[in-house]
């Protein structure tokens, strides 16, 4: 499974005083969960976050933000990133709360 170890220690960083976060490899990539539930990960080329579709539009407003489709179908709830964004930090945040509000929305897995 390839991945950026950077990136994903920048999710670690971003994560680190939110109890409940576990790390599992999924998607190719590394994922992190709340009490089970996908928040974001990162792969070979960017990250992921599953925002939800409640807030799929407000996702899709922040610049660099794109539609999901790691299966070659679109994936609704989730917004894929290139490394551009996961590098800064202001929009890269705005996705992780977006996803972290939905994570904390669904029972414990």
């Amino acid at each position: 499974m390839a991945y950026d170890e950077g990136l994903a220690h920048l999710m670690r960083d971003d994560l680190s005083e939110e109890p409940g976060i576990s790390e599992k490899k999924m998607f190719g990539g590394l994922c992190f969960l709340l009490h089970g539930n996908m928040v974001c990960g990162v792969h070979k080329d960017g990250g992921m976050f599953r925002v939800g579709k409640p807030r799929e539009t407000a996702a899709l407003a922040i610049d660099g933000a794109r539609e999901m489709d790691f299966t070659g179908r679109r994936m609704g709830g989730f917004v894929d990133v290139d490394t551009d964004l996961m590098s800064d930090d202001s929009r890269r945040l705005q996705l992780m709360e977006l996803a972290l509000t939905n994570a904390r929305a669904l029972p414990p897995k």
